[in-house]
């Protein structure tokens, strides 16, 4: 269910665009890289998707505002390291629908400079080790709500088609450690996030 209204409304978002001479929009695709900075792991090694639409408006003939609506994967991941406490295998799974607002810049005919914020809603976060996902009394919920700050570059490839570059990080907890540290987790939990993205506009 919350799947099909997140795509009626990227649907509602796209198509009032298309009506309009002073907005553009169109989809979105892509990848992201992130890591979870506070859990006992470094480097981007959880891999996940960005799908979503977008739409925007020319504030000036440098200046435009943007707007838009994402399911995003993010989280940890660690598979290949040692062991820890005998635990080796780690995976956090969030998924978010992510709302970023931004502004951006053009530098040049080609390139644009992004800066924004990114309200998300968790749909569900889910984390597993050697024996499978975590049993119940071993979970942790993770704040419903996380805020993050965003930069980044867009490269137009085409009349239609671009390419987003960003970096993302969360400006709150996403998770408060809660008493002494565990062997997965050793403070407050923040997303950290690579993103590439391929922006096709439907309104031209």
């Amino acid at each position: 269910m919350k799947k099909s209204c997140y795509f009626m409304l990227v649907f509602i978002i796209v198509s009032l665009s298309s009506y309009s001479q002073r907005f553009e929009g169109g989809l979105i695709g892509g990848f992201n890289a992130s890591q979870v900075d506070g859990d006992l792991y470094k480097g981007y090694h959880k891999p996940g998707i960005a799908l979503g639409g977008y739409v925007q408006t020319n504030l000036t003939r440098t200046v435009y505002a943007g707007m838009e609506l994402k399911l995003m994967q993010k989280g940890s991941r660690n598979i290949d390291s040692l062991a820890i406490e005998g635990q080796i295998k780690y995976i956090m799974r969030l998924n978010y629908v992510d709302l970023p607002v931004y502004l951006g810049i053009r530098t040049s005919e080609k390139i644009s400079l992004l800066i924004g914020v990114s309200p998300g809603y968790l749909i569900s976060g889910i984390e597993y080790n050697d024996y499978g996902k975590f049993p119940e009394e071993d979970e942790n919920t993770f704040n419903e709500f996380d805020f993050q700050g965003l930069l980044g570059f867009r490269f137009q490839v085409s009349r239609r088609l671009y390419v987003d570059l960003r970096g993302s990080y969360s400006l709150m907890p996403i998770r408060k450690q809660k008493g002494e540290a565990l062997w997965y987790w050793k403070s407050n939990q923040f997303n950290n996030m690579l993103s590439t993205t391929v922006l096709y506009r439907l309104d031209l």
